[in-house]
């Protein structure tokens, strides 16, 4: 019977000592998951553009940057993007000219917020901005540790840094990090063909024709 103990105890003590190697996420110790330990950060950031108009319009260089500026709104842009103008005589040819030019480059009219703005002897441009989303991390390069002595087997500093700083670098758009977006709209047209022909036990997927079966086979290396 004491052989039985004593090995209970053994096995008992085995076990506490594999538990005592393991790391705890108590904010104190580095994760083993590196999304933890650097969390990538998702902040609104102002954009602001500023183009001369005049009788005939834009400048072809300021034509150029707008038509730029706009096309980043429609890829990275969040709410309205905003026009001010200066007040006075000109002030509702200018508001009309750059909102149909917004309107005209694809940005939903109720998207396009004008206004004026009493410029006095201030800036006379026109000026374009609105919100977008910027994903960053932290700086890497934490080494105050020495990693040829892990003693407590705890992983680096640095662990998962350089991957969060890529996933912040590539991601099109910041907004997905934070929760997923809205659905686009159903398409009732091809759920209605798809549910006919699951009613009658057809097959529901689209049929690919004799040229579109052929490229798929050779992708596949035609086995």
């Amino acid at each position: 019977m004491k052989l039985d103990h004593l090995f209970r105890a053994l096995a008992i003590g085995s076990v506490l000592v594999a538990g005592s190697c393991s790391v705890a996420n108590d904010g104190d110790t580095i994760s083993l998951d590196g999304a933890r330990n650097h969390p990538i950060m998702v902040e609104p950031s102002y954009r602001d553009l500023k183009v001369g108009y005049g009788a005939d319009g834009m400048s072809p260089q300021d034509a150029a940057k707008f038509d730029a500026f706009v096309a980043d709104y429609r890829v990275h842009g969040n709410g309205s993007i905003a026009i001010s103008v200066p007040s006075g005589a000109g002030s509702r040819a200018a508001i009309s000219f750059f909102g149909e030019r917004a309107a005209l480059s694809g940005i939903s009219r109720d998207r396009i917020l004008v206004t004026t703005r009493e410029a006095g002897n201030a800036d006379p441009r026109v000026d374009v901005s609105y919100i977008a989303y910027v994903a960053r991390a932290q700086p890497c390069g934490d080494w105050s540790e020495n990693e040829a002595f892990t003693q407590e087997n705890h992983t680096s500093a640095n662990f998962g840094c350089s991957v969060q700083h890529n996933i912040a670098a590539m991601v099109a758009d910041p907004r997905d990090l934070l929760g997923p977006g809205a659905m686009g709209p159903v398409s009732t047209n091809r759920r209605a063909v798809v549910m006919d022909h699951y009613e009658k036990g057809e097959i529901t997927q689209a049929n690919k024709a004799t040229d579109q079966q052929a490229e798929v086979s050779n992708v596949s290396g035609g086995r």
